[in-house]
Order: C-alpha cells, then structure tokens, then sequence
C-alpha cells in the first residue's frame, strides 16, 4: 500500500491510501497508522503532498555503502555510525530546501532510502527485525558541510538539522511491496543531471542489521524513521566540489518507491 500524508481540498490534514501515479484522490485512513486502522471505500481530493510521517524520532546512519566510503577516504566502519536529527528538519515533497544564512555556502545533497518504524524495538534480533519495520520512503539527508566537518571541530547533528534538511516522501510504501529492500536502485539527479546512481546492495549494514543494531542502545518507537545511509557521489567528495545553490532543483528516486523533489532556496 502507498500511504500519503496530505492537505484536503477542505483544509484538513490527512492521511490516505493512494493508487499509482501522482495523487489527486485518496482513501482516508482513521484509526493508529502503527495498530488498528482503517481504509475508507470513498475517495477524497488531495490538494497537496504533506511530509508522510512526523516521526517521534530521526536516526541516521553514516558511511553506510562501501563506495562512499571509499570516496571519502574514511574506512568502512566495523558497526553502524549513528547520528541523529533534529525532527522540525523535515520538509515534504515540493518544499523548498533552505540554504541557512548562518551556512549557505557548503550545503550537500545525500539521496537515502529510509525506513519507517511500525512496532516498538528493542533488543531485537536480526531474524525479527524485518517485523518491526513498517514502510519504506524516500529521504535527502542535506547537510551543511562547513558546520559538519570543520567549524569548532565535528558538528554532525547541527550540521545537518537545519530547518529543511530532511525532505521525506513523496509517501510511504508498507514493506510487504518492498520484498529485498537490499537490492534497490537508488538515484539523486540535480537540475536533471545524475550526482548519485547506485544500489542498496552497496550498503555495508543492511535494513535488519540496521533495526537490530539500534535497538540494542535505542528503544526505536513506532513512527521512528531511519535514514540508511547514501550512496557514492555526494558534493563534497566531487573536484571541484558541487554544493547546492538557490535554484537547483533536486530529485532523489528510490526503486519501488518514487521520487522526492525539492527546489533549493536561499534564507
């Protein structure tokens, strides 16, 4: 099932089962997404894309496909690289992407499957963890470099918690009509040219290492999302560097899932 998040034609927010191609009409969904709910039979209109999920929780993994690794020079690390981020980071699809004025000038895309908690885990082993995972979606883990890397020295969850540094969407795909969330073509075209063109299949922990690993130190609550990491070809690690600048237009697309889109904006 494809599940949005979205703005009624009447000015209420909704969520809803939506069929192929893009949105106009949905099936509403009452009830608790994560325990007992139901799909309506009568269709209403969708005005517009919301963030599919407001998650108690953002974690996010780093250094997490073998050729990022390699492109940064870092060595693939022996157990998960977590991080977290803030959640007012979250925009929707069609929402524009900020560049701070306190950072404007190394802002970084990094397209990532992401994964959506269902039920509560904790100490999870890795055979089970698959049945805590509710859905799949899309995410652009954007992240300011300056503030990341060099400024007072490591900065990671400021640098990448700026307001609007975590678009997610276009919505969420239930794990049932994902079977191998490890083979999956994962992509990041800007302005329409291709930065990032890969596969989940380069991951070095994969989604049920991922959920069991951070459940060991983390209760992971229903909601939670999880950003899995990203591909090889970000900006910073290109000659000259790419950073994003006001205008660009940035598409994330995950095989069996769809494609985020976000327009770039200066502060």
């Amino acid at each position: 099932m494809r599940i949005i998040r979205f703005l009624s034609d009447d000015g209420r927010v909704c969520r809803g089962a939506a069929g192929p191609g893009e949105p106009v009409k949905a099936r509403p969904i009452e009830g608790d997404l994560f325990g007992e709910y139901s799909v309506s039979d009568t269709e209403i209109t969708v005005a517009r894309l919301l963030p599919p999920l407001e998650p108690p929780n953002i974690y996010a993994l780093g250094l997490n496909y073998r050729r990022h690794a390699e492109e940064t020079g870092i060595p693939c690390p022996g157990i998960p690289l977590v991080f977290i981020k803030a959640t007012t980071s979250v925009i929707g699809p069609g929402e524009a992407i900020v560049l701070p004025a306190a950072g404007p000038g190394e802002v970084d895309y990094e397209g990532e499957l992401a994964l959506v908690i269902g039920r509560a885990a904790k100490n999870v082993p890795e055979e089970r963890a698959m049945e805590h995972v509710f859905g799949f979606t899309c995410a652009n883990d954007v992240s300011a470099r300056d503030w990341q890397n060099r400024l007072q020295m490591k900065q990671w969850a400021r640098g990448k918690s700026f307001d609007t540094f975590c678009p997610i969407g276009p919505w969420i795909v239930t794990a049932d009509e994902i079977p191998d969330p490890g083979n999956l073509r994962i992509t990041t075209h800007i302005n329409g040219a291709a930065f990032q063109d890969s596969s989940t299949a380069d991951m070095i922990f994969n989604v049920p290492r991922i959920v069991s690993d951070l459940s060991r130190s983390i209760t992971l609550l229903p909601g939670t999302l999880i950003l899995t990491g990203t591909p090889e070809g970000v900006g910073f690690t290109r000659r000259p560097p790419v950073f994003l600048k006001a205008g660009d237009l940035v598409e994330v697309a995950v095989e069996g899932i769809g494609t985020l889109s976000n327009l770039v904006v200066n502060e």
